[in-house]
Order: structure tokens, then C-alpha cells, then sequence
């Protein structure tokens, strides 16, 4: 019940974001005046805050060695980007590209992944 419950949850609200980046997205480009501008810009994050909670009453719902390879995964997750963001943040001083913040997210959740394979596999 808690895994199809979750899925509910995380995909409507996933759908939601992404009719909200849409939407943003459109309008952002025909908006006047900063107020606007900003509103639309920050459109997805409300839906953005929805996910993060469903996501937080998933862990809740997890017995103890779910949110042990959680914990672990998340761990491996933010030592991972932390490494990978401050190394980056240093080869900009060298002369690399800047990056958009847009990028710390996918890294950090594929390390996420990367993390629960890893943990799952070590609690087999």
C-alpha cells in the first residue's frame, strides 16, 4: 500500500510540476516587470515542495533497513555532489565554463541511485 501510495503521490505532483515548468516557461517570455517575471520563474517550486514531502513520508513509511540503504545512498549522494561541485567550482577558477545550478540536482540524484544500487546490494 505504501509503495502505490507514494507512486500516486510523487507522480501527481511530478505532473503538476511539469505542467507548472510549461506554463512558466511560456508566459516567462511574454511577462513585463520583474514582479511577474519572478512569479512565473519560481511557478514550479510550490510543486517542487510537494514532491520533496512525498518523498519524506515515504522514508517515514520504510521499515529500518529501507531508510538504512536510504541513509546510505543519501549520504553517498551529498558527500558525492560536494566533491563534484567544489572540484567544478575550482576548475571554474582555472578557466572552465560556469554551470548552471540546474546541474547539481541530476548529479545528486543519480548518485542517489547510484547509492541505493550500491547499499541494496551490500544488504542482500
Amino acid at each position: 500500500m505504501g509503495r502505490r501510495r507514494f507512486i500516486y503521490e510523487f507522480g501527481f505532483t511530478m505532473l503538476a510540476y511539469l505542467l507548472s515548468v510549461v506554463v512558466s516557461s511560456q508566459l516567462l517570455t511574454t511577462s513585463q516587470g520583474a514582479i511577474a517575471s519572478i512569479t512565473l520563474a519560481l511557478l514550479p517550486v510550490p510543486f517542487l515542495c510537494l514532491m520533496a514531502a512525498a518523498v519524506v513520508r515515504q522514508l517515514r513509511r520504510m521499515d529500518e533497513l529501507g531508510q538504512r540503504i536510504q541513509l546510505e545512498a543519501l549520504g553517498l549522494a551529498f558527500v558525492g555532489s560536494a566533491l563534484v561541485t567544489f572540484s567544478y567550482g575550482f576548475l571554474e577558477t582555472a578557466g572552465f565554463p560556469r554551470l548552471s545550478m540546474f546541474y547539481v540536482w541530476p548529479l545528486m540524484g543519480s548518485l542517489w541511485a547510484l547509492g541505493c544500487i550500491l547499499a541494496i546490494r551490500r544488504y542482500r
